[in-house]
């Protein structure tokens, strides 16, 4: 009985003392620190004490507290309680600093929290306050920038994808951007992300959830080393902190926290020597082919020949090579036609250029062969596909030169003679003299007469410019480009409405009014070579400034909706520009 009794009482003892049992305890809210930051420290007392007594900082100064927290809670009819001592604490110098011995008496008995060893290091670019949400958060939430490449040859496709890595302890309840990376030295392109996914993952070894936020293919318009600007987010994020709730769930806290990712450099390389000619900057790998609908057909009919080049690379940033054909078939301005898609990989699809040829004589006329060069970066080379010459049989029409005079046709059949088809003629007439003196000597009579004597002139002086007008081949191929730029532009006028196909078209009538006015080439195309070179030429600032506003809004208008009003805008200063250019060049 008594051996009964002496459990019981054990087991009530032991419980008492668990329930008892005290806790006192110094938190750092970080070990390591720069030394224009500041330190949070935490003495934390699950029972009531009298004559706390902190250590003395040696090391740091003290620039907040102590603020006193007490909280109760109650969970599964057991009540607990808190209470913490809180310090803000500034380092005076750099190493290793220990923080002391904390004492409290609780029940008459004095207990002592555990010294900390905190390492005091360089100034950081950006120091925190000390604020323990604000840390929590600091060290829960990573924005990262993924570059696929970091030495890519010129016009060669990198990849940017920028995701935010989130720890367990936090979470994540809204975000939005609020500095956005220019990409002032690449041609970009955002890949359309329909709709965010959380997936889990894993930084720096540690476990984390993560979502891919935006990713960008990159085309580097210069050689050497080129800085990607980093995208910067403002994230609401709600934290836990100290406080209960009364079922004893802790409260969380939002903060709002700006997080930036990485700044990365990449290595652009030139492309090696050796280029064929011409070569006008493709670089991929491409299929190329000529085509044409017919092969046969009459004279004054009309045929289309098809340019295209097909595969993966930098498609819309190089010239399609020009078809030429012999002088009796007549052959218009191509029509450019583009069927391209931007994924992980790149541009993707085909470009081409559409003409349509009319034969004017009968014969048989060949379309030439064309090569197409590019560089491959996968084997490192230069690669040339060339087409196959078409032959055009023109059946029926004019000849293109005089016809043997001992042609002979056995097929001719013989003309049946109808006495009525000249009944329509009137033979008898009822003719009278004009009134008025005789033409002969008169002012008509001698301008009829020395008019076409006085035209010859004009004639010799008009032909000559216009054989001087054939012979500039340069010239000709600026004025070709003038035209395709005033075309791209009429082109984008029918487009104000579609976003995307407004912008693309209203980007090439500008690169093809520098092509026609400057002589340089779609690869040359970045914003800091168009205001050298307009500098060069005379240029005002403000109508460079026009010019490469008009650009940016092309590029800005890839990722980032606008409305019919700012495109009406964007259209108005694109033609004022160029028509200020134009005075001014």
């Amino acid at each position: 009985m008594k051996l009964k009794y002496l459990i019981l009482f054990f087991i009530m003892f032991a419980a008492g003392a668990t329930q008892a049992q005290v806790r006192f305890e110094a938190k750092v809210s970080r070990e390591k620190l720069g030394i224009n930051e500041r330190l949070r420290v935490d003495f934390e007392m699950n029972q009531d004490g009298d004559n706390f007594d902190p250590p003395s900082f040696d090391g740091f100064t003290v620039v907040g507290g102590p603020n006193q927290k007490v909280s109760r809670s109650y969970y599964n009819g057991k009540s607990e309680y808190s209470k913490t001592y809180s310090f803000y604490l500034e380092p005076k110098s750099r190493g290793r600093v220990t923080i002391g011995q904390a004492e409290i008496i609780i029940d008459e008995k004095l207990y002592k929290t555990s010294p900390i060893v905190v390492d005091v290091g360089a100034a950081v670019d950006q120091p925190t306050d000390g604020d323990n949400t604000d840390l929590i958060a600091e060290g829960n939430l990573h924005l990262v920038a993924e570059v696929s490449k970091a030495n890519p040859y010129l016009n060669e496709a990198i990849t940017v994808v920028y995701k935010l890595y989130v720890s367990p302890e936090v979470s994540v309840s809204n975000w939005r951007e609020m500095d956005s990376p220019k990409y002032s030295d690449f041609w970009s392109q955002n890949i359309d992300i329909k709709q965010l996914r959380v997936e889990n993952g894993q930084y720096r070894g540690e476990p984390y959830r993560f979502v891919v936020l935006r990713k960008t293919i990159l085309y580097p318009q210069k050689t050497g080393e080129l800085n990607i600007e980093p995208l910067t987010l403002s994230i609401a994020v709600d934290v836990p902190s100290q406080r209960r709730d009364i079922f004893g769930s802790r409260i969380f806290k939002t903060v709002n926290k700006t997080v930036a990712a990485n700044n990365k450099t990449i290595n652009v390389k030139p492309l090696p020597d050796g280029k064929p000619a011409g070569f006008t900057g493709a670089v991929g790998d491409f299929s190329f082919s000529v085509t044409t609908n017919k092969k046969q057909l009459n004279a004054g009919e009309s045929l289309e020949a098809k340019v295209e080049i097909r595969g993966n690379g930098n498609l819309q940033l190089f010239d399609i090579p020009e078809l030429s054909v012999p002088s009796s078939l007549e052959i218009y301005d191509p029509e450019r036609r583009e069927n391209v898609s931007t994924n992980l990989n790149g541009m993707q699809g085909s470009i081409s250029q559409n003409y349509t040829i009319v034969p004017t004589q009968k014969g048989k006329y060949p379309i030439p062969a064309l090569s197409f060069s590019f560089f491959d970066p996968e084997t490192q080379t230069y690669k040339t596909r060339s087409s196959k010459e078409i032959l055009i049989n023109v059946d029926s029409g004019p000849l293109a030169g005089n016809e043997p005079s001992g042609t002979f046709n056995s097929n001719k059949q013989a003309v049946a003679n109808n006495l009525n088809q000249f009944k329509y003629i009137k033979l008898n007439t009822n003719l009278r003299p004009i009134e008025g003196g005789d033409f002969l000597g008169s002012a008509a009579f001698w301008g009829g007469l020395l008019l076409p004597l006085l035209a010859i002139p004009m004639f010799i002086f008009f032909g000559k410019k216009r054989d001087k007008r054939a012979g500039d081949v340069q010239g000709q191929r600026l004025r070709k480009a003038d035209k395709l730029a005033r075309k791209y532009l009429s082109e984008a006028k029918r487009n104000l409405g579609d976003q995307k196909e407004f912008y693309l078209a209203l980007e090439r009538s500008m690169h093809n009014y520098l092509k026609a006015k400057l002589g340089i080439q779609t690869s040359e195309m970045s914003k800091d070579r168009i205001q050298t070179i307009l500098n060069e030429k005379g240029v005002d600032e403000t109508t460079i400034a026009d010019f490469l506003t008009v650009l940016k809004s092309c590029e800005l208008a890839r990722y980032t909706p606008t409305s019919s009003v700012a495109m009406q805008q964007d259209y108005d200063k694109a033609a004022s520009v160029i028509s200020t250019l134009d005075k001014q060049l």
